[in-house]
């Protein structure tokens, strides 16, 4: 199979074209919600999500507490679901982030959420779900039919989704600005030739993926896809936390992958390459130099992990044919996870 053939290829090269629907379809629904959050002054924020979703959270949290001075947090769904646990949501916002709006916990959580007095803001692909019905905000991702386990094209519609939200929540011009040029920006990003990582990680076992603040997110969502598309172990770290216990491991037969955005993050991220190159690993990087330098193009600082993710799942997609994976079909996982 020729890696343009792939399900995963197809979909995440639709990712431009669902940004520029999404926005426009949400554009009236964003503009309230954000005088909705303004005249509310939320006590706080939580998020619900699992697996490439809940990477989408962590490149929330970064975004809402760097442009809004309200403290944001990742809210575990098995303290409800599991543990029946309730607690005082009055004041404050629950987004919920889901591909399917199906998954039983994220239900739970979210009902549990809503009735003790959060305001349920559901960002969703699928408008005809559980989690879309019982919302009291419904933003659709608008991403269309998703048939590749892999989820690509809902991720980045996720975090286009996210930055539209804190647009209108603080009125920033700069992110409206960077929303605008986001589409063709996309559309240069997937053209961008990675293939200089391949040989590296063609054979390695372990690999690291590492960034910091708002590529974090992005670092969690490639270490997740370079498992289930490439059967490559891979685990994400932020360039403060890797320095401790986990730079043991690194050497020679063991790749790092870095991603830095154009802001006060990138001098941590290009610290933890320079080390991770004196003990030899190969140290793949895009936005800092490495022993392989991957390219990237200049964009504001929160639209830059957006498109550091739509690089990287071109090669994700030609990697894991390289290393004779069907990226569509990982194996035991199904599209839907229906978490107890």
């Amino acid at each position: 199979m020729r890696a343009e053939e792939t399900l995963m290829y197809r979909e995440a090269a639709e990712a431009a074209a669902v940004v520029r629907r999404q926005r426009l379809r949400n554009a009236a629904a964003m503009a309230a919600l954000g005088a909705r959050l303004r005249a509310m002054k939320p006590r706080s924020l939580g998020t619900l999500a699992r697996g490439s979703s809940d990477n989408a959270a962590t490149y929330a949290r970064y975004l809402i507490e760097t442009h809004v001075d309200i403290v944001t947090s990742s809210v575990s769904p098995s303290v409800v679901s599991v543990y029946g646990a309730v607690r005082d949501m009055a004041g404050t916002v629950m987004l919920v982030f889901s591909q399917s709006g199906r998954s039983p916990d994220l239900i739970a959580a979210a009902t549990a959420a809503q009735s003790q007095g959060a305001l349920l803001v559901a960002l969703v692909n699928d408008e005809t779900s559980p989690l879309a019905a019982l919302a009291d905000v419904t933003l659709p991702l608008d991403a269309g039919p998703e048939r590749s386990v892999a989820a690509t094209k809902s991720f980045v519609a996720t975090l286009a989704a996210i930055v539209h939200l804190v647009a209108e929540w603080t009125g920033s011009a700069s992110l409206n600005a960077a929303l605008d040029d986001l589409p063709a920006q996309l559309d240069a990003a997937w053209a961008l030739d990675w293939h200089a990582a391949m040989p590296p990680l063609a054979a390695a076992r372990s690999l690291y993926v590492v960034g910091r603040g708002l590529g974090l997110g992005v670092a969690q969502e490639a270490a997740l896809k370079a498992k289930e598309t490439c059967g490559l172990h891979a685990e994400a770290f932020s360039a403060a936390e890797v320095r401790h216990g986990p730079m043991a491991l690194v050497g020679p037969d063991f790749p790092v992958l870095l991603f830095a955005q154009d802001d006060a993050s990138a001098a941590s991220v290009d610290a933890a390459a320079q080390l991770f190159a004196a003990r030899g690993g190969p140290v793949i990087a895009a936005g800092v130099a490495g022993t392989i330098t991957l390219p990237t193009l200049a964009a504001d600082p929160a639209i830059q992990p957006i498109l550091l993710a739509q690089s990287f799942y071109r090669l994700a997609n030609a990697l894991a044919l390289l290393r004779g994976h069907d990226p569509d079909r990982p194996p035991h996982l199904a599209k839907v996870t229906e978490t107890l």
